[in-house]
């Protein structure tokens, strides 16, 4: 089984048992929404208590349960660009403010980037008259970016000069 397969069976008991994300979380529990609903996607590792959860929820066998807890390879089937309207979406927002995004980052912090491994993403909906709007908050660790040979007193990482 390829974990694609695994992806699918998890998609159709969600459906076969009419369960929102929500409840899925709450039952696995230990980790926010987003995390949860990411790694049985397939695109985190579900630690092995919450892979345990997952299988018996969703009527997994042994070594589905196991493979939850492989480290994915991520990324894979997604097209470039999306062609998902949602997921274009975020793509679009990137490619428009992406560069303002990456300006700020070298302004503030210096020569890095933001990672997206100490990371953390949270989204909520918020009421407005005129269209609910979508909140989306993320936020890591500022890796700077290492200056190879740095002599001695030279600045050896891409941190903002105090």
């Amino acid at each position: 089984m390829k974990r694609a397969d695994l992806t699918e069976k998890i998609l159709d008991a969600k459906r076969e048992k009419d369960l929102s994300w929500k409840e899925i979380a709450k039952k696995i529990g230990g980790y926010s929404d987003l995390f949860l609903i990411t790694a049985l996607l397939g695109q985190m590792p579900l630690p092995q208590k919450q892979a345990k959860k997952a299988a018996k929820l969703f009527d997994l066998t042994a070594s589905e349960q196991k493979m939850l807890s492989e480290t994915p390879h991520r990324g894979v089937g997604t097209v470039m660009p999306p062609t998902d309207p949602t997921l274009y979406r975020f793509f679009e927002a990137m490619m428009v403010f992406g560069p303002s995004m990456k300006e700020y980052i070298h302004e503030e912090f210096g020569d890095g980037i933001m990672s997206a491994i100490d990371f953390d993403l949270q989204m909520e909906r918020l009421p407005d008259e005129k269209g609910d709007r979508v909140k989306v908050v993320m936020h890591g660790k500022f890796l700077p970016y290492k200056y190879h040979g740095a002599e001695e007193g030279e600045q050896a990482l891409g941190t903002k000069p105090a």
